[in-house]
């Protein structure tokens, strides 16, 4: 059973339909964190500011522990998507410093433009260029949008990087969590190879 985290601050019905159509038969939009601790694999989706995610997710009462319970304790496949993503690290600076799950070290900061061809939000298709052979997420093109992103503390910790006038991290991954900047929803055939190998991963 897939557990799809719903916390009124995620694309729940595209990255549902995603799931799906990647080849899951067994996804459940739930809020209840008994769910999450049992499930076989999480999904944290998140749009909009890192304030306006973290903060409704804390609020659902033992919902931070039980993903720590699946993730940590039982070794389930997570999977984070955009702001799902960024709420890994140990704090995000949109609208004031904001303490992060932490559990991949590093803090979202605005993109900062190198030049005045490079815009904020960095918006539409971009490359995708894995930090290292045989990872989840392969060379390709997704969709991304966002203003912030995750300064990596642990280069180790860098599953791909994309470049938007300097090199910005597209996903980052730990023994069996990973986190993808993009939205594998909006990625058409990419993003749904991607939502594939996440749901064949056994770590």
């Amino acid at each position: 059973m897939i557990a799809l985290i719903d916390y009124g601050a995620g694309n729940l019905r595209s990255v549902h339909n995603a799931l799906h159509a990647a080849g899951a038969t067994d996804v459940i939009v739930t809020a209840d964190p008994e769910v999450v601790a049992k499930a076989d694999r999480v999904v944290l989706p998140g749009v909009g500011a890192f304030r306006a995610c973290i903060e409704p997710l804390r609020a659902i009462s033992g919902m931070e522990a039980a993903m720590r319970e699946a993730v940590f304790t039982h070794g389930r496949p997570f999977l984070g998507i955009c702001v799902g993503m960024q709420l890994l690290a140990d704090a995000g600076e949109e609208f004031g410093r904001h303490e992060g799950l932490g559990w991949i070290g590093g803090t979202v900061r605005r993109i900062e433009p190198t030049d005045d061809t490079i815009k904020v939000p960095h918006m539409g298709w971009n490359d995708v260029v894995p930090a290292r052979a045989r990872a989840l997420v392969e060379p390709g093109e997704a969709y991304f949008l966002h203003s912030y992103h995750f300064e990596v503390a642990d280069a180790d910790d860098v599953v791909a990087t994309t470049y938007h006038g300097a090199p910005l991290t597209a996903a980052v991954g730990r023994d069996t969590i990973l986190g993808v900047q993009f939205h594998p929803e909006k990625s058409q055939a990419y993003g749904l190879a991607t939502l594939a190998r996440f749901l064949a991963w056994k770590p």
